[in-house]
């Protein structure tokens, strides 16, 4: 079985293995937990999904930082595993280049593989952006289509889209020009064309070529909108490997990026004894004494400059080895970073940021959630369902019948079964959780409190996450707390509330079911 609940919520890429280990299916996803708990909670797949999620066995995620690397990402992981489902699925077409062609007077088109003489820029993940970015530094920088150039001008030449070398009105070098605008365009480097532009508007300007200072205006206008919508990867002539570990307890857990020409490729995940202040250096000398080392490693930390020359000399080549601070290398260090946590301390995770969120003294590992269930208040039951350290402890879920109820009373009812509850904990002297949550507003809360003094409880951390809004009321807080949707503290709220609102369903349908076969 693939345990889900434990998968983040983020961007990423998601990679199925059969029982041998073979990678058979790799997917995308805008929230990874979601879509691959779509495999397992469907009913209606088609012959071929049904035959794949037949085989998975193991499931392991790449988190990125947008859908847009996911693409990527998804693209290149196919590409590298050729996995037998995603065979006749995907359509590389989406993975288009712009090609500048290698000529007198060059053209741009659209390439499928980046062969050839000409200069290549993209991968473009949206066909759409890509068609678009084509039209706009054809037309603004008048370069040519035809294949052939003809003996004559064509019709866009006549509306002003082409500069017509088949003219000859405009020489090579002021072709050329052109081509160096759009070549800067493609690169991403809009910025400094725009920058360009607008000093060459105000020379034109000053020596009152208003002709040509309109034109160049127009240039700029539509080289702006351009640049806000603009979606290109560019590609590097280099390799990177980005390696981010903590130690916890002793213990080093590792997870290490391979970055190949600008797009991800793989992830790695170690996990080994600290045992000495050099570890981290004699990871890197195993590691790489099995693989070629990159162009560029960025890492988190400082190394010994030995380590620099043993992996150039490994290489053959210059090796840099890159601490960033900032900037597009700081933020792939991130994203490994956030890999790491994801995969070793998601769970961990959970607790600390909920315990932050809460300002409680030290981070939850125990928590207790109550839920109330009834059809027309029919059937009322209770159910309670415990987290132990970020994951469900089954073995400590309760379910009640409510027993001194009469009628439909959430208040009462969590009354009832909170005292229950924690009567029987002090009853045999068992420890409290760390926290008690409340499935519903300030009055399940009150009445959750009331049941506790009664018992001489004091103190006892509790709180109740009201449905609607997902507002969280704590005791003796005017107004309700609002965590951000995205959050790991509300997050973790939520899937506990689930699970206690689920088990009391079931407990209710149980209950139905059996009065009616009685």
């Amino acid at each position: 079985m693939i345990d889900t609940a434990s998968l983040p919520e983020n961007p990423g890429c998601y990679l199925y293995s059969d029982d041998v280990g073979t990678i058979i299916y790799v997917g995308k996803a805008k929230n990874l937990k979601k879509r691959v708990s779509s495999y397992f909670t469907k009913k209606d797949h088609d012959p071929k999904t049904k035959s794949l999620v037949a085989h998975i066995a193991s499931v392991d995620v790449v988190v990125t930082d947008t859908e847009t690397e996911a693409f990527l990402l998804e693209n290149t992981l196919i590409k590298k595993h050729q996995p037998k489902y995603n065979i006749d699925l995907k359509d590389a077409k989406r993975y288009a280049w712009i090609e500048l062609t290698k000529e007198e007077f060059p053209r741009l088109v659209i390439a499928r593989k980046t062969t050839g003489d000409g200069t290549f820029f993209g991968p473009f993940v949206s066909a759409a952006e890509r068609d678009y970015v084509l039209k706009v530094a054809k037309k603004v920088f008048h370069l040519r289509t035809c294949k052939i150039i003809p003996k004559r001008p064509c019709l866009r030449h006549h509306m002003q889209s082409c500069s017509a070398p088949c003219t000859g009105t405009v020489s090579p070098e002021e072709y050329d020009e052109n081509v160096k605008k759009a070549t800067l365009l493609l690169k991403g480097k809009a910025h400094e064309l725009l920058n360009e532009l607008k000093t060459e508007m105000a020379a034109r300007s000053a020596a009152e070529d208003f002709e040509r200072a309109l034109m160049i205006r127009n240039e700029i206008k539509a080289i702006g909108h351009l640049a806000d919508r603009q979606h290109v990867e560019r590609q590097r002539e280099y390799d990177q490997d980005v390696i981010a570990y903590q130690v916890t307890d002793g213990k080093v857990y590792l997870t290490a990026f391979n970055v190949e020409r600008g797009s991800l490729s793989n992830k790695q995940e170690f996990t080994f004894d600290a045992g000495g202040e050099d570890f981290f250096e004699e990871f890197l000398v195993q590691y790489y004494s099995e693989r070629e080392p990159p162009k560029e490693l960025i890492l988190g930390y400082e190394t010994d400059p030995a380590l620099a020359e043993f992996l150039s000399v490994k290489k053959g080549k210059q090796v840099d080895i890159i601490v960033p601070q900032r900037g597009e290398k700081r933020q792939l260090l991130d994203l490994a970073q956030k890999n790491l946590e994801i995969a070793f301390f998601r769970d961990t995770l959970k607790g600390t940021e909920l315990g932050a969120a809460l300002t409680m003294a030290r981070p939850p590992s125990v928590i207790e959630c109550f839920d109330i269930s009834h059809l027309s208040g029919t059937a009322m039951v209770g159910s309670m369902v415990q987290f132990r350290d970020g994951k469900p402890d089954k073995s400590g879920y309760r379910r009640f019948k409510i027993k001194t109820v009469e009628g439909i009373d959430d208040f009462a009812s969590i009354a009832e079964v909170v005292k229950r509850r924690y009567k029987r904990l002090t009853d045999e002297y068992t420890p409290f959780p760390d926290l008690v949550i409340i499935d519903g507003g300030r009055g399940q809360l009150s009445a959750a409190q009331e049941a506790l003094a009664t018992l001489g409880v004091t103190g006892q951390p509790i709180i109740a996450i009201a449905k609607r809004e997902e507002e969280i009321y704590v005791p003796g807080d005017v107004l309700p707390l609002r965590l951000d949707k995205k959050s790991i503290a509300l997050r973790y709220i939520e899937e506990i509330r689930d699970e206690a609102h689920r088990f009391a369903i079931a407990y209710n349908r149980l209950l139905r079911k059996k009065k009616v076969l009685i």
